[in-house]
């Protein structure tokens, strides 16, 4: 949530720069930082809990690499 934070934050600085890139869209649009957040942490929860899941299933004694 800190990432989320400081990306939100710095993206709000940078929109002064890409602000003329921007079409159809303000470059402060709330609607769009908070749903682009949204998908971003839901992105990095499903790329963290799937080999999270998948490890807690091997048994530590088994497991490879323990010599």
């Amino acid at each position: 949530m800190i990432g989320v934070a400081l990306g939100v934050a710095g993206a709000f600085g940078v929109t002064r720069v890409i602000a003329s890139l921007l079409y159809n869209v303000t470059p402060g649009d709330p609607i769009r930082f908070i749903g682009v957040a949204r998908l971003l942490t839901a992105i990095a929860f499903v790329a963290s809990y799937l080999p999270a899941r998948r490890a807690s299933n091997v048994d530590p004694i088994v497991a490879p690499g323990n010599d």
